[in-house]
């Protein structure tokens, strides 16, 4: 499962941030970008020591400081599901084409340069060659 289809799920969603210096905030996911740098609001912060606690009304986090992130396990099953339902409608999307005489797949003789295949040979290829 990539994390960032799982961040964008997770939108509006309580999760808990641990930071690597062992601070955690516990809030609603607001937003993230490609970097996982999210935005939370309703943040409860802890402090690395677990003893002092902040209210924030919003917060910013960098992604490259983030440790690790917690979401429900109901999202997760959700999303394992949505990425499942992509992943078969993307396999019947792509063997649904069937090649007709018309279309040019495997084992239908092309015509290139040389007409073809098995026609007389014209030209060397480059160039425009010498006249006879």
């Amino acid at each position: 499962m990539l994390p960032l289809s799982l961040l964008n799920a997770a939108q509006n969603k309580p999760m808990l941030v641990e930071l690597k210096n062992g601070e955690t905030f516990n809030g609603h996911l607001v937003n993230c970008d490609n970097f996982m740098n999210i935005t939370l609001r309703e943040v409860y912060q802890t402090n690395a020591d677990g003893d002092r606690f902040w209210k924030v009304k919003e917060c910013y986090i960098r992604g490259s400081t983030i440790k690790y992130l917690r979401v429900p396990d109901t999202l997760l099953d959700a999303v394992k599901e949505e990425q499942t339902r992509a992943r078969e409608a993307g396999k019947s999307a792509r063997g649904s084409h069937i090649s007709g005489a018309g279309g040019r797949g495997r084992g239908i003789p092309q015509r290139g340069r040389g007409g073809a295949r098995g026609g007389p040979i014209r030209g060397g290829g480059r160039g425009r060659g010498r006249g006879m």
